[in-house]
């Protein structure tokens, strides 16, 4: 076993590191999700559902 973990330690430590940085991105997504953040960041003026998402930031305030 500890073999394997020295043959491929830098395929682990790649592997680990994408991992936390998935996890820290969807833990992110949540809190803005949960504030009322939009997900793009750039507003509804431009989107062509920007209406449907109004109407459905407007119902939880």
């Amino acid at each position: 076993m500890l073999q394997f973990i020295v043959e491929n330690w830098g395929t682990i430590f790649i592997g680990a590191a994408t991992v936390a940085v998935v996890v820290l991105v969807i833990l992110k997504m949540r809190r803005d999700r949960k504030q009322g953040k939009s997900g793009c960041g750039c507003g509804c003026a431009g989107c062509p559902v920007g209406e449907n998402c109004r109407k459905e930031q407007k119902s939880k305030r």
